[in-house]
């Protein structure tokens, strides 16, 4: 049997599959650095070490042994299958009969980057900036339709001391198609401990970034608390409607509240001015996602608004509007459809906080 072992990115990250699989080897074969990161579970056994670059005489050497009747453990950093070995093994495999081979999963560098850095994913891309394989139009192709498509994107092998196009292609893509807000997330393992920095898209440099660094960038709902870096996936939090919210509704679903800007208000402007009042209370709350400027009150369990004007902007009324009578035709609708709501709500996020 060949096992195409993930190490995962430190020797503290192994998986007890992984373990054991190196554990009924007889041979183990990898990168030496890789090799020597586990050193310590390597007694009695075969040890092969190979350089940088010898990824097809590693995979060509592993079945060669395993052809020997032994079984192999072919060692790789993170996950085999994301830019590891396994991609390199599957495209020899047809040219053997009767080859065994078993992949292990390993933690890959996007989500231990992610466990640092709080939770920044939710649907997301991985792409490696590295062209020495791979044409730079495919890397700018593959950055552009993510940006569009709001992901979160993980960027792997963004800059080394010679290769720096890539990288520099990449941030221009990003800054022409997402908010220049964005919160982007570095983690350098290069650092021991890892280094983890949380910025923003515009105040990205070069500087922080090196071959062992994992760059998260965020989508347009990503946002950070407490230092941490966050990407909600919308979960309902329940919650009475206050009774003011209750007699608000109960005007606005007769068509008796105040559309636009609502200057006779004694509380205008409770935001900033200009802003739309058609919401005079949020239909979502508490949506207790903080992308859009709300917070829990700490230790109070209260969800404040406060800091919160995306609900009072033209644009996001606009949205709203086209679709809340689909969902809700009276006040107590805006409890029993609470999660259709909260989907509503983060299809006008989408919409309107792109750039």
């Amino acid at each position: 049997m060949i096992n195409i072992v993930g190490i995962g990115p430190s020797r503290k990250d192994i998986t007890i599959r992984a373990l054991e699989a190196i554990n009924d080897s007889e041979v183990v074969i990898g990168y030496k650095l890789y090799i020597d990161a586990i050193e310590d579970l390597l007694k009695g056994k075969e040890i092969i070490k190979k350089g940088m670059g010898d990824e097809i005489a590693r995979a060509e050497l592993a079945i060669e042994k395993h052809l020997e009747g032994k079984n192999v453990a072919l060692i790789s950093s993170g996950d085999p299958g994301v830019f590891g070995m396994a991609n390199v093994f599957f495209q020899l495999v047809a040219k053997y009969s009767d080859i065994q081979v078993n992949v292990v999963p390993g933690v890959t560098a996007a989500n231990y980057g992610a466990s640092l850095l709080g939770a920044p994913l939710h649907d997301f891309a991985v792409i490696s900036l590295s062209d020495i394989l791979t044409p730079l139009s495919e890397i700018k192709r593959k950055i552009k339709h993510a940006a569009l498509a709001d992901m979160v994107i993980a960027l792997y092998n963004p800059i080394s001391k010679t290769r720096k196009e890539p990288f520099r292609e990449a941030y221009k893509i990003l800054l022409e198609n997402i908010n220049h807000s964005t919160p982007v997330g570095l983690v350098r393992s290069s650092s021991k401990p890892p280094e983890i920095t949380v910025t923003s898209l515009d105040e990205l440099s070069e500087d922080q970034i090196d071959m062992s660094t994992v760059l998260i960038i965020g989508n347009s709902m990503t946002y950070v608390e407490e230092g941490y870096m966050i990407t909600p996936r919308g979960y309902v939090v329940r919650y009475p409607i206050h009774s003011m919210a209750r007699e608000f509704y109960e005007d606005f679903f007769k068509d008796k509240t105040v559309k636009g800007c609502n200057e006779s208000c004694e509380f205008y402007p409770c935001h900033a001015h200009p802003q739309n009042c058609t919401f005079c209370y949020c239909p979502f709350y508490p949506c207790g996602d903080a992308s859009t400027g709300g917070h829990w009150i700490r230790d109070k369990g209260v969800w404040s608004c406060q800091n919160c004007e995306w609900i009072h902007r033209n644009d996001t009324v606009d949205c709203i509007l086209s679709k809340l009578p689909e969902i809700a035709e009276d006040v107590d609708d805006l409890k029993k459809h609470k999660k259709k709501l909260l989907k509503l709500r983060r299809e006008c996020i989408n919409k309107t906080n792109q750039k």
